[in-house]
């Protein structure tokens, strides 16, 4: 499935210097919710426009979609569910165009009206509790990608209390276009890394590969094994055992099932996925941890170029073509 990027980009400047002969640079900053990074290759010219350029579309972007800003437009779609259609420009329906796409792809795992479900089990809450069985089935009710109503220039959330978030692919939607607005600018080496959502673009100065750290469920923080990028590939992983909250000696994490209402609770600690693009990878890897070992696997072996591995907590699985990213 060809996944489509939104096109905002910025006129190339001239050609850069072969990147074997520029250092890396360092860029960081804190956006959508978490740590933004880029590790490149740049002269001094190029570095200020791009880094002037990635800061602005992610500031732009966040502004826009992200549902925790009130004059976002998902804000302003889901304060008028129930009550009236809302006029959207061109970029917003290729927004939902995606998400149409995704919700396809992932067999309805990643569903962008997820958001009620979302809330009930909130585990940033400073007092967590478990939610009713009657909260869950009200909250589903709520949940469908389906129910959403789109005419042209138009989206309406038809019940009061639906509510959009593009939070389940938006941080790596926007990895992608940074990592585009990279090459735009004539950089021939960098890695994006958005909370470790990551795309690599060409090859590091004097090195083989991009050489990414895997996390080990078992101690977060601290790596098992890493994985060797040459072809530009996008890397995500997607696991509980970071974001969760504990009640009655319980763990439940963030990442929660629509079709049962409730957090994923089918052993698996950590799905790992390698893609041609960073969005297909996010996207892919909480598929797989949703669906677990044997249908997640198979979901990631009908994408063209995807490899993967998932972690359970008796065992470890992956697609035939993993054990070539691993670095020995």
């Amino acid at each position: 499935m060809a996944i489509v990027l939104n096109n905002r980009r910025t006129p190339p400047p001239p050609a850069p210097a072969s990147s074997t002969d520029i250092p890396l640079r360092h860029l960081e900053w804190h956006a959508l919710g978490t740590r933004c990074q880029v590790q490149y290759a740049a002269t001094a010219p190029q570095a200020r426009a791009f880094e002037a350029a990635a800061v602005g579309w992610v500031a732009a972007f966040e502004a826009k979609y992200s549902r925790s800003r009130p004059a976002s437009l998902p804000s302003g779609i889901n304060a008028a569910a129930g009550l009236a259609p809302v006029p959207i420009d061109a970029e917003m329906e290729q927004l939902l165009a995606l998400c149409d796409r995704l919700h396809f792809m992932t067999q309805g795992v990643l569903d962008p009206t997820s958001l009620p479900l979302l809330r009930l089990w909130d585990y940033k809450a400073t007092s967590p509790r478990l939610p009713t069985d009657a909260e869950i089935a009200a909250a589903r009710r709520l949940v469908g990608w389906k129910k959403i109503q789109r005419t042209p220039g138009r989206v309406f959330l038809p019940e009061p209390g639906m509510a959009l978030d593009f939070g389940g692919f938006g941080k790596e939607w926007a990895v992608d276009i940074v990592a585009q607005i990279a090459r735009d600018h004539g950089i021939t080496a960098a890695l994006v890394d958005f909370g470790h959502d990551l795309r690599a673009v060409g090859l590091p100065s004097g090195r083989p590969a991009w050489h990414i750290g895997l996390e080990d469920p078992a101690a977060p923080g601290a790596t098992k094994g890493s994985l060797a990028l040459t072809r530009g590939q996008g890397v995500a992983s997607s696991g509980d055992y970071l974001r969760r909250v504990v009640i009655g000696g319980v763990r439940y994490g963030h990442i929660v099932d629509p079709p049962s209402g409730r957090p994923v609770a089918n052993g698996c600690l950590q799905a790992t996925i390698i893609a041609p693009t960073c969005l297909q990878a996010g996207v892919l890897s909480t598929a797989a941890f949703v669906l677990g070992v044997t249908a997640g696997l198979d979901l990631i072996q009908a994408q063209p170029g995807a490899e993967g591995q998932i972690l359970t907590d008796k065992t470890r699985a992956q697609t035939r073509g993993f054990w070539n990213y691993v670095a020995t």
